[in-house]
């Protein structure tokens, strides 16, 4: 985000605030950041906050910065759980100040190593709850995005959490444990090596993402995951019974089901062709 928002002229001066010193040097060095500092020493001289921690200390960053913040600057947090951060902050005097976003873009990688520039040309990012917010804040983060090639859309945070335990999250659940299972049955990694084609790289991809940002999002979204998970279980179960009863009639009609999935998919797909030939 902060590549994307220098190259494209939105601001010319990143400050980074990280608990982790090689971070901030390494971003130094990549030219993500121009400069490093202390939390209180950003929050004052910033125009705009931008919070990118995991979604359990999110929360509470946020209070800090809006006790903090004067008028006329803006925050806004990137965190792919909404209603925690946004219950938390209901009552602050600052609240207004404050945009809920989850621009849905990133890759299995994580530090500053993994950034890289396009990553949200084309696109989706969700504003939640946008009528908490001022007019003069929204702005800022709506031209934000727009600066990003993004297209935005507008959701109620509850809502956001629940179509987003569906829609990714539990896809992360399918690839941790498909990792999980893999390993424990097959224990000779050279057949994993030499067997895996390209339908269990791409499945398993996700699996490599990092426990230190997925695990507090399971934590943080569980009564909307555990709803997703009980339907997945009840689905494999479904085919499970399909397959040991023999009916391949059956099974056919189940993958049949799943490939309706297809057109949304090729939805998606033209879509992002379009946000290319855009670009």
């Amino acid at each position: 985000m902060a590549l994307d928002l220098k190259k494209r002229r939105f601001t010319s001066h990143v400050v980074g605030v990280d608990q982790n010193n090689e971070h901030l040097e390494k971003a130094l060095e990549l030219g993500i950041i121009d400069e490093r500092t202390e939390m209180n020493n950003a929050i004052a001289d910033a125009e705009l906050v931008i919070i990118a921690v995991p979604v359990d200390k999110a929360p509470e960053i946020l209070e800090q910065v809006l006790d903090n913040i004067s008028p006329g600057q803006t925050v806004m947090d990137v965190g792919s759980i909404k209603a925690n951060i946004c219950n938390r902050v209901a009552q602050h005097s600052n609240r207004d100040q404050f945009v809920a976003t989850h621009p849905i873009a990133g890759t299995e990688y994580s530090g500053p190593d993994a950034a890289h520039y396009y990553l949200f040309d084309g696109k989706v990012n969700i504003i939640a709850d946008k009528e908490a917010s001022s007019p003069d804040s929204l702005s800022v983060v709506e031209k934000l995005f727009k600066t990003l090639k993004m297209n935005t859309i507008y959701m109620d945070a509850a809502e956001h959490d629940r179509h987003i335990a569906y829609v990714s999250h539990l896809s992360h659940i399918t690839s941790f444990t498909l990792g999980l299972t893999v390993l424990e049955l097959e224990k000779d990694e050279k057949s994993i090596f030499n067997m895996a084609g390209s339908g269990f790289a791409s499945t398993v991809r996700l699996a490599k993402s990092s426990p230190d940002m997925w695990a507090p999002i399971f934590q943080e979204n569980k009564d909307n995951l555990t709803d997703a998970i009980d339907a997945y279980i009840e689905k494999l179960n479904q085919l499970k019974k399909q397959i040991e009863s023999g009916s391949s009639e059956a099974t056919h009609h189940t993958i049949s089901e799943a490939n309706q999935i297809t057109r949304i998919l090729e939805g998606i797909e033209l879509k992002n062709q379009a946000a290319t030939i855009k670009k």
